[in-house]
């Protein structure tokens, strides 16, 4: 017999937390094995002074607090952990390597499907283990995907019709 503990609480905001990030994840793993399929392309905004973000001093001067990437025409070198990704975009024809653990993610929007995640500031700790399986090796070389840096607020694109989740309303 399965006894009631009367003072746990079951955290939804946490786990939603770490289910949208393994979403990302898994949407990243999948174009690490077989590149962005049709259309898709990525506006990502993540919070530069997040721990375990790596990136030249250059962009990390010019974007102290967010910055958002492009994943569309030229990548390189996406690899994808449990923790965050790694990947080369091109700022201005030169290519620099960044990596972004999910946990300092605050933006994932890819227009082509008018699809977005909304993270708010969060506990600085990485998302939960993953229950799928093992990382299976890249099948090919990912496509090439251009970088464009914003300012960390808004896309290069309207979307305004995306549909945006915020993890707001579960948090305590």
């Amino acid at each position: 017999m399965t006894e009631k503990n009367s003072d746990a609480t079951i955290d939804y905001g946490t786990l939603m937390h770490d289910a949208m990030l393994g979403l990302i994840r898994d949407v990243l793993r999948g174009v690490q094995r077989g590149g962005l399929p049709g259309e898709h392309h990525f506006f990502i905004t993540f919070a530069t002074g997040y721990p375990g973000v790596e990136m030249a001093d250059w962009l990390r001067d010019r974007f102290p607090d967010n910055m958002t990437i492009v994943m569309q025409h030229w990548f390189d070198d996406l690899e994808v952990g449990d923790q965050g990704f790694g990947i080369t975009l091109s700022f201005n024809d030169q290519p620099e390597h960044l990596f972004i653990p999910f946990g300092a993610i605050r933006n994932f929007i890819d227009p082509s499907v008018e699809f977005a995640l909304k993270f708010e500031e969060g506990p600085e700790r990485p998302p939960a283990e993953p229950t799928a399986a093992p990382e299976e090796p890249a099948a090919q070389a990912a496509p090439k995907a251009q970088a464009e840096a914003g300012d960390g607020d808004t896309p290069a694109r309207d979307t305004k019709d995306a549909e945006v989740v915020s993890l707001d309303a579960f948090r305590k």
